[in-house]
């Protein structure tokens, strides 16, 4: 792999563990690897096994798509739309309401 790719998909670990508030202690543990495996592969010094990105594409509940190119495939969105199905209805509509603030503010 090119040091260009492993350090995009470091970046991205970095940021999704970041964004589940998880140490890369917890990480590790709950991925069955260990915690310099985790901060190597986030500097994108080395490149993970097959094997290891599976699990950690589990814990942090991305896709491999996402992990290796950036790209957000069905199996995320199947993943979020999951959460979204166990909000009550004034959880969704809250939920509607923050997305819809989210859009008109990109726009």
């Amino acid at each position: 792999m090119n040091s260009d790719l492993l350090h995009d998909m470091g970046k991205r670990l970095l940021e999704r563990r970041k964004q589940l508030r998880m140490t890369q202690e917890e990480v590790a543990e709950k991925a069955e690897v260990t915690a310099q495996m985790i901060s190597t592969a986030e500097l994108g010094k080395k490149a993970l096994r097959p094997e290891n990105i599976i699990k950690l594409c589990s814990v942090l509940e991305i896709s491999t798509d996402y992990l290796l190119t950036g790209e957000i495939s069905q199996k995320d969105l199947s993943l979020l739309n999951k959460k979204i199905s166990r909000l009550s209805r004034e959880q969704f509509r809250h939920l509607e309401d923050i997305i819809n603030s989210f859009l008109a503010v990109c726009q």
